[in-house]
């Protein structure tokens, strides 16, 4: 199992091309929070409008559509019970995220059927949270398995692959994952990634991350990398590293790392990584 380092963040960060637009960038459409979890839906929303995604937009309830527009003006929102407009806003997508506080509910598991059956050949799915779930539950297929990311915490990884936690070894996950066929982001203080050819283990992360929203954070990032950059395994492995990166940094000073805090300082990091790019090419 590789470790991943800072070279992992850098080898993705590239200067941006001078001449560019909001649709260089890519474009996330992101699937979640019901009534009751509407935070969770704002704090992906919010990591992937600040890793630089050109343009964002969020089908979530319509109890959420001004915390969400007061806290992000940047992002377009839409009713998940407009189903013609949710079918046709999916298939503007670059990238789709569905899970951040999505529920548990028969509407739920309406709006992940209908992101499996409408994904295409060239999107890319991060399944995350309560999708994990309502998957695991379900007989749903995967159209483009190689084109999946699933980011479970252990408990959901045990619903999703059948292996109690004490069963959840390196062989054992990554058997599992063949099965699927999906890249595989285990959750926990180390967090683990299972591809179909490699195996990566994230060395940071601090217990200041022990917070509710940190995988809603983490799945946004990932959605935002996938947007963006063109080695797709490569922005996994990046996005992994750079939100623990920060985390870390951050709990150097602060006992708690909140989610949104985390997400405020994507950017600049962004940026270090990519002014390292630069001096190395520079040598």
């Amino acid at each position: 199992m590789k470790d991943l380092t800072r070279d992992d963040l850098t080898a993705v960060i590239q200067p941006r091309p001078q001449e560019s637009h909001k649709g260089t960038f890519g474009r996330a459409v992101l699937v979640g929070g019901n009534a009751t979890y509407g935070g969770a839906i704002i704090m992906s929303t919010e990591a992937t409008v600040r890793t630089g995604t050109g343009l964002v937009s969020v089908i979530t309830a319509k109890h959420n559509h001004s915390a969400l527009h007061a806290r992000l003006p940047e992002a377009m929102v839409l009713d998940w019970t407009l189903t013609r407009a949710v079918s046709e806003l999916l298939g503007t997508a670059t990238v789709l995220l569905i899970g951040p506080g999505l529920g548990l509910d028969s509407h739920s598991q309406q709006l992940l059927q209908l992101v499996l059956q409408q994904q295409t050949s060239t999107q890319w799915l991060v399944i995350d949270g309560s999708a994990i779930t309502l998957f695991a539950q379900s007989d749903s297929h995967l159209n483009y398995p190689e084109h999946i990311v699933f980011t479970p915490h252990q408990m959901e990884w045990q619903r999703l692959s059948g292996l109690k936690l004490t069963h959840q070894t390196i062989d054992n996950n990554q058997a599992a994952q063949k099965k699927l066929g999906a890249t595989i982001v285990l959750k926990s203080h180390r967090t683990e990634i299972y591809t179909t050819n490699e195996q990566y283990r994230n060395p940071l992360g601090t217990p200041a991350m022990a917070t509710g929203g940190m995988g809603d954070t983490l799945a946004g990032m990932i959605t935002g990398f996938l947007a963006q950059f063109p080695d797709k395994e490569a922005a996994i492995c990046a996005a992994v590293y750079l939100h623990s990166q920060i985390g870390e940094e951050l709990g150097k000073k602060r006992y708690v790392v909140l989610p949104t805090e985390i997400s405020q300082q994507i950017p600049r990091f962004m940026k270090l990584a990519e002014n390292i790019n630069k001096k190395t090419k520079g040598k």
